[in-house]
């Protein structure tokens, strides 16, 4: 009798999702079945929660299976999913991304009891990230590149660090290889992902910059059509960087920014390294070298000791930076984190200012939408009747059109937060 293939639920950043895709390779290598592979986040409490609700339905659907929760908060609170009793085996976040850790799972006395329950060792003192490469994930049009992973900046609101590590980079070579295979295999569009992308090249020979590897990219990989660079760090992008935003129509306009906040006393609360005139600056400059730029952020809403002034820079800084795609964040006390110690905003407060950016940002995304009616886009379509601009806005089709290709067409009009094209 056939015992049942491996489950897998992610939980997340896309980066878990990428690392997801290289685990089911891993896992299949290994031979391991009747098996759920639960991905964490330890973002906000409300995405442990959630971790933990999606465990124990997986194991009321499954019962037969045994369940390896791994990710960020299994890096970070091991022994609170160690004492569930749908739990068999806490994974570290270095670990699942090893053949070998998989190989002792499927043939070794790691389950049920017979083994220890928790393998999580101190990611702090990992130095190099794992050599796995995959094929790409998501639609057959766009593949996602991890190019770097952890972060060496310990912002006081962040668990992510204690999850991922110190910043660590793939060297520029490996990247370039793993894209030309991509696109060899039909992708047209790519995307570079990492925890802290503009730290990218700190550790390797010569420390080059992330600008240095998109202008290497785009030079050795001709045949790319669409580069794009997942949230950076805007007060750490370099001239090069900058370069590559004004003249390489192959590298998309579309930038998603970790800004956090609005106001300055808050960023310094938050130990974040530029103040609101860098974030306006910043956008201002890059929208003056490609005037179609378009701009996503996070933004933390209720951060400790926030007044309602605070705040209000934060809501003023959607229009001042012109951002159209929010990341809005209630902030909830991450354990472990400085600001978990801080005098706390009321929860009724949070969830009203969480409100009111959402508000602003669907505003801003009207704008957008409105703005590009009569526009001629180069889309890439995603689904028969669904494709991205290259600004990241959707556009519905009404007819279909081939998936995974670029496809020229005028905007008509919008609904339900999409562009239409004919």
């Amino acid at each position: 009798m056939d015992r049942p293939a491996p489950l897998f639920a992610t939980f997340g950043c896309r980066l878990n999702a990428y690392e997801t895709e290289a685990m089911k390779e891993l896992v299949a290598q290994a031979g391991l079945d009747n098996a759920v592979i639960v991905n964490t986040c330890a973002v906000t409490a409300e995405a442990v929660r959630k971790a933990r609700q999606e465990i124990r339905r997986l194991k009321r659907e499954n019962p037969g299976a045994r369940i390896v929760v791994t990710g960020c908060a299994a890096q970070t609170e091991p022994h609170r999913f160690a004492e569930m009793d749908e739990v068999d085996l806490v994974l570290g976040n270095a670990a699942k991304m090893h053949a070998d850790t998989w190989a002792d799972i499927a043939h070794g006395p790691d389950f049920i009891g017979q083994g220890e329950k928790i393998r999580v060792d101190d990611i702090l003192s990992v130095r190099e990230t794992a050599g796995h490469l995959i094929d790409g994930f998501g639609t057959r049009s766009r593949a996602y590149v991890q190019v770097q992973n952890g972060c060496d900046h310990r912002c006081t609101f962040c668990i992510i660090p204690y999850g991922r590590g110190n910043s660590r980079s793939v060297p520029a070579g490996v990247v370039v290889d793993q894209i030309a295979r991509l696109v060899a295999g039909g992708y047209n569009e790519v995307v570079l992902t990492g925890v802290d992308l503009t730290s990218w090249g700190a550790d390797l020979p010569g420390t080059p910059r992330l600008g240095d590897l998109v202008r290497r990219i785009l030079k050795l990989v001709p045949e790319l059509p669409r580069l794009r660079i997942s949230s950076i760090d805007s007060i750490e992008a370099d001239p090069a960087l900058m370069a590559a935003i004004a003249d390489e129509e192959r590298l998309m306009p579309h930038l998603h920014l970790s800004l956090q906040s609005g106001d300055d006393l808050i960023l310094k609360r938050m130990k974040r390294r530029h103040s609101r005139a860098d974030a306006i600056g910043f956008c201002a400059e890059a929208r003056r070298l490609r005037p179609d730029m378009t701009f996503g952020a996070d933004i933390i809403a209720g951060f400790p000791t926030e007044t309602e002034a605070m705040f209000e820079n934060s809501l003023r800084l959607v229009e001042d930076c012109a951002l159209t795609w929010l990341h809005v964040f209630p902030y909830s006390p991450r354990p472990g984190t400085p600001a978990a110690r801080m005098p706390q905003v009321d929860g009724a407060a949070i969830r009203d200012r969480a409100a009111r950016l959402r508000a602003a940002g669907t505003a801003r995304v009207e704008q957008h939408l409105d703005g590009q009616l009569g526009k001629t886009h180069k889309i890439l379509m995603e689904h028969p009747r669904m494709g991205r601009t290259e600004q990241f806005t959707e556009v519905a089709f009404a007819v279909d059109r081939p998936e995974g290709r670029i496809v020229t067409a005028t905007i008509t009009g919008q609904a339900d937060g999409r562009l239409c094209a004919t």
